[in-house]
């Protein structure tokens, strides 16, 4: 499939970061593409739909975290071409959030400073993000 037929991908991902400076990031679980990968939290943004306003669900429905558009803040975004789509994924920073970050979808999660982030597996088109936020942190 050529690039130009590949269909476009809108996903969103959120990089929250802790009064220590540290990044959650969750690990895909078994039965779904990636698995056992490292990747930022969010997922895809739903037709009418915001980006802001998707992350806001995103992070309810796999974190049981919530928090406001006002406290999402763009900081870059990924742009990767996968075999049969392609992926656009900006990256939103959040530091105030209600609730503690649960996997409420059976992942693991961890805590992790933003330059030990090279060290995890993660699928390729997160790996662009990791830069701006070690420049940022």
């Amino acid at each position: 499939m050529s690039e130009a037929q590949k269909p476009v991908l809108l996903v969103v991902a959120c990089a929250l970061v802790d009064p220590d400076g540290r990044v959650l990031v969750a690990q895909r679980p078994e039965g779904k593409p990636m698995a056992g990968l490292w990747e930022f939290p969010g997922g895809k943004v739903g037709e009418g739909e915001t980006p802001e306003a998707a992350l806001i669900r995103e992070l309810d429905e796999e974190l049981g975290v919530s928090t406001h558009a006002s406290c999402l803040a763009p900081l870059t975004f990924a742009s990767h071409s996968y075999e049969s789509f392609h992926l656009l994924m900006p990256l939103f920073v959040c530091r105030r959030w209600q609730g503690d970050p649960v996997g409420r979808e059976n992942q693991a999660l961890r805590w992790v400073r933003p330059q030990r982030l090279r060290d995890l597996p993660m699928p390729p088109a997160d790996l662009p993000l990791i830069a701006p936020l070690c420049d940022l942190l």
